[in-house]
């Protein structure tokens, strides 16, 4: 039996194959020469979900649908002639669904694949797909090899050890030297976090550091979770969409100042061209947590829920932790987040758009550490209150209030600056 050995497509093609003709894990792992728990591990670290339904009924897991009498809760027309029962969107929009899970998932094979009720069933498929657990394989294996293996939690925690001491005059090989059962890393790891920015202390601080100017290939980013994108890539995103296709979708980005100072946190509603922006002392990934934590309390869940049930972002470091955006502190979902592919800016680009308007005001170059958050909840109540010719020459303003209405923009701090009097200037907040 092979050992210490990665699956290859071809046996993971052998495996999608087996899956299909109802055989256990153990008849695959002896057709393969594995361990059967080889054969368990994989099949459930690469499931596939898909919202499908079956001939002639379309998608729906709410457990109610049997016997539901209620119709017309989407906007579908021709929902409002047949039951929310027989309807793939109705049950986003209803306070009494409740998703039914198919009990055969929950031992193996845990999948789909082999059912023989599978053409009949109108439940969230899960699948086993060669390709796709190739690719998610290919993903881990580039992300494990990339980054720094450090936690945001591990990376403060040796920051406040490490730095107050560089500040000192000490070095790095002293400080290692002197204190080898708080520092459980090398002195070149300890280099590189350094030389990477993660440390409030900088090469600076370091006696005898010779710096180089950093070469344009390399990566300096520290990502809270290296695999953040597996299973939130863009193409999972469109995926998303096509199940739910009436979804709002929100879009998330950074407006970055004087390189090193403060950082806006951008968050564009694209129905309705609103947006919001937070003022933040670091771009780091805690501190987008924060802002959405924040939000999640202070509008209470269900209209957090409403507000963003479907998250866009690009491949920024502060974006690198998101099961603490999408789920809340008794890790219950309340969100879903996804990623924008690499260098491709325009697949949110309405959030790209809008911010031309908080450049008018805030140019490139010009340092957001003067700023406060009242200076950019000001600056925000203009551009949204400014009209534009694709709201149908309504502003951003107007439009969200009429989708959620007047009570959450009051509690967004949101205020509508009459027409004449909206500024988009930097003497705005001089």
């Amino acid at each position: 039996m092979r050992k210490n050995k990665h699956l290859s497509f071809e046996e993971r093609s052998t495996i999608k194959f087996m899956l299909d003709q109802s055989a256990s894990f153990k008849q695959i792992a002896r057709s393969l020469g594995r361990d059967c728990t080889t054969i368990s591990k994989e099949v459930r670290n690469h499931i596939s979900f898909k919202k499908s339904g079956c001939f002639g009924h379309s998608f729906n897991d709410c457990s109610n649908r049997s016997h539901c009498p209620v119709s017309g809760l989407c906007s579908n027309p021709d929902c409002h002639s047949k039951r929310c029962s027989n309807c793939s969107s109705c049950h986003l929009y209803c306070p009494h669904y409740s998703k039914q899970l198919c009990p055969a998932l929950s031992k193996p094979p845990y999948v789909c694949n082999g059912c023989s009720k599978r053409t009949r069933c109108t439940l969230e498929k899960h699948l086993y797909s060669a390709s796709f657990a190739q690719m998610e394989y290919q993903q881990t294996r580039s992300e494990s090899r990339s980054g720094i293996c450090l936690s945001q939690a591990e990376a403060l925690q040796l920051d406040r050890f490490i730095s107050p001491l560089l500040k000192k005059g000490q070095s790095i090989h002293h400080i290692c030297i002197s204190n080898p059962s708080e520092i459980m890393f090398s002195e070149k790891s300890i280099y590189n976090y350094v030389d990477a920015g993660i440390f409030s202390a900088k090469n600076l601080d370091l006696p005898r550091k010779i710096t180089y100017k950093p070469r344009k290939s390399r990566h300096d980013s520290f990502k809270v979770d290296r695999s953040c994108r597996i299973g939130r890539s863009y193409q999972d995103f469109l995926d998303f969409l096509d199940g739910w296709p009436d979804c709002p979708i929100v879009q998330l980005d950074s407006v970055e100042g004087r390189k090193g100072g403060k950082v806006l946190l951008t968050i564009h509603f694209v129905k309705t061209e609103f947006m919001l922006a937070f003022l933040r002392e670091r771009n780091t990934a805690a501190s987008v947590s924060q802002i959405f934590e924040r939000l999640y309390w202070e509008l209470r869940p269900d209209r957090f829920m409403k507000l963003f049930p479907l998250l866009l972002a690009d491949n920024g470091t502060e974006f690198s932790d998101p099961v603490s955006i999408e789920r809340d502190s008794q890790h219950s979902l309340r969100t879903r987040m996804f990623y924008c592919d690499p260098s491709a800016p325009y697949q949110k680009g309405s959030a790209e758009n809008n911010h031309e308007f908080i450049r008018r005001i805030l140019p490139k170059g010009v340092s957001f550490d003067g700023l406060t958050q009242k200076d950019v909840d000001r600056m925000m109540n203009h551009i949204n209150s400014y009209t534009r010719a694709n709201l149908g020459d309504r502003s951003p303003y107007e439009m969200f209030r009429l989708f959620y209405g007047q009570d959450v923009l009051t509690l967004l701090g949101a205020d509508l600056i009459p027409a004449n009097e909206i500024i988009l200037r930097p003497e705005l907040l001089k």
